[in-house]
């Protein structure tokens, strides 16, 4: 069955998928997980963020992010494999490792930690959040979700709903460039050269895959 398709602020998006995602929990006898993809850039962590903290207001420790950023390789195991120049593409991350976790995090009945991932020194950092035994929603957030190829293909059948965040090709070019640049690790020289290279190719990836959603929502936004 094809998406529905919205075009929405980030608030209005807030707005509908809460009331849903409560409604969904409300009838669910199991942890339930949702699923918030798209390309570098669109803003779908911040969105996933915000989804957590408005949850967590209504119903206080009942969800949890999970960062599929988390999942990178390692940078030196990177630099062994001589792919640092393509870092967050798809098979510079231990995806069925990240598969494998959101398989143990659904049926966990105990406290579980997992890695997170760090801009300022562009690494893998572990155990960087812990899933409580209460908790009953699981926000996951990352770029290939959705992928219907490789390791990540065994991610989109344990998400119980799928929402595909789609921002435009050149705003996201414009967005990726302040982020390389904010933490000043690298020259703009580099970073324009990275996002060419690697990240608006991982953009065009990511965006075949928005089919395989449950919501498209096209996000309206200036900046």
């Amino acid at each position: 069955m094809a998406p529905e398709h919205l075009n929405l602020t980030p608030q209005q998006a807030l707005s509908r998928l809460v009331p849903h995602i409560l409604e969904m929990e409300s009838k669910a006898h199991a942890r339930i997980m949702i699923g918030i993809a798209g390309g570098p850039g669109t803003g779908k962590s911040t969105l996933a963020a915000e989804l957590v903290t408005m949850l967590n207001a209504t119903h206080p420790g009942s969800a949890q992010l999970i960062p599929m950023d988390g999942f990178h390789m390692k940078h030196a195991k990177l630099e062994a494999m001589g792919q640092t120049d393509y870092k967050g593409a798809p098979h510079t991350f231990e995806g069925a490792e990240f598969v494998s976790f959101l398989h143990h995090l659904k049926s966990a009945k105990q406290e579980v930690s997992g890695p997170g991932y760090s801009r300022k020194i562009e690494d893998v950092v572990e155990k960087a959040f812990t899933v409580a035994a209460e908790v009953r929603v699981l926000i996951v957030e990352g770029n290939y979700l959705l992928l219907s190829e490789g390791p990540f293909a065994g991610a989109r059948p344990l998400l119980d709903y799928a929402v595909f965040i789609d921002v435009p090709r050149d705003l996201v070019q414009t967005r990726l460039l302040k982020r390389h640049g904010e933490e000043g690790l690298f020259s703009e020289e580099r970073n324009r050269a990275h996002i060419e290279r690697n990240d608006l190719p991982n953009y065009d990836l990511v965006c075949l895959s928005q089919d395989r959603a449950d919501v498209v929502i096209s996000l309206i936004t200036d900046q």
